[in-house]
């Protein structure tokens, strides 16, 4: 079967398309599933790229949706046919994050072998159903980026109808983030440098924009745009080159879910903000297994759909992922066989 593996140390040019062994049949406790898509998420770029070294002939992807063939013995919660998508932690199965997810040792495409393979033997807990009527497609983009965002706002910030989400660029988290708010009847205010990908975010519903590039001091921009108060919830993904900013846009009393570091992972801090505002700042890395459940239904209920920006061939991975590095993109980039 074919399978798209990362050659040590890493880089867009060392992804190879290979030809590997079938898993096989599930033992117990396992399912065997045909993998029919995947989406990209900055995780599996900074691995991809060799910025998070993994083992040399790593096969890649966190992400991963399609069908289960078969089930192994004592498997009750899937059978033959029915729709997957995989979970981003699967030794996480509930509740508060556990010590076996502190990294990234049991993450797919990471720390074991990913969903970039056409075929996958993995525990039952590696995956959930998938919603009801969503294509693989579709599906694939659940695993980390979207649950990051429900975490963040519901898991997490126990968002409210009425409240006010900040949310940055439009990558798949923000996307997501901006399609939950405004579900749950919350407020949204989006940031961007691009006044073409603010148009668009505009049309999914945000309440308010600023270009962050023409509006650099963007936080008091919030104060003014929330009468001074700020905002409830900050999904916060830009890291280092936005914190102090997003501080100052938040309310007193406030939930900054801190999820990206895509300005780089070590930042200088107002502690007098911090103080002043009396924030929570929480750092969240995707859910656990139950909370992936939870957000199917949800899902299934809202009736949003991801926005897909681009899909690619599984040979094409390279590429895809030089495409997310462009910074183009408004949404997901998927993969498909």
């Amino acid at each position: 079967m074919k399978a798209i593996q990362l050659k040590a140390p890493g880089g867009l040019d060392n992804i190879i398309v290979s030809d590997i062994d079938d898993p096989g049949r599930p033992g117990k406790g396992e399912i065997r599933v045909a993998v029919k898509a995947s989406s990209l998420n900055f995780h599996d770029l900074i691995v991809a790229t060799g910025q998070f070294p993994t083992e040399d002939g790593r096969i890649l992807l966190s992400d991963g949706a399609g069908i289960v063939e078969e089930v192994g013995e004592g498997v009750e919660a899937f059978k033959a046919g029915e729709h997957v998508v995989s979970t981003f932690f699967p030794n996480w199965l509930a509740g508060k994050p556990v010590p076996t997810v502190g990294g990234f040792a049991h993450t797919p495409g990471d720390g074991v072998d990913g969903m970039a393979s056409e075929y996958v033997v993995r525990s039952e807990n590696a995956f959930t159903h998938a919603p009801k009527g969503w294509s693989h497609t579709e599906s694939a983009t659940i695993t980390t980026s979207a649950l990051t965002a429900w975490r963040a706002l519901v898991t997490d910030g126990h968002l409210k109808a009425g409240e006010t989400v900040l949310v940055q660029g439009t990558g798949g988290v923000s996307v997501a983030a901006l399609q939950i708010a405004k579900a749950m009847g919350a407020k949204v205010i989006a940031t961007s440098s691009s006044d073409e990908k603010l148009a668009f975010v505009r049309e999914l519903g945000a309440d308010e924009i600023i270009n962050y590039r023409t509006t650099p001091a963007w936080g008091d921009k919030v104060l003014e745009l929330t009468q001074g108060f700020g905002v409830d919830h900050v999904v916060e993904v830009g890291g280092p080159a936005t914190l102090n900013e997003s501080l100052k846009s938040i309310k007193v009393g406030g939930h900054i879910a801190q999820i990206g570091i895509l300005s780089g992972d070590e930042a200088a801090l107002s502690v007098l903000s911090l103080l002043a505002k009396q924030v929570q700042i929480k750092g969240v890395i995707v859910a656990s297994r139950q909370d992936q459940c939870d957000f199917v239904k949800a899902l299934e209920i809202m009736n949003k759909k991801p926005v897909i920006d681009r899909v690619f061939k599984y040979e094409e991975l390279g590429e895809a992922f030089s495409y997310q590095q462009s910074g183009a993109h408004v949404g997901k980039i998927c993969v498909e066989w």
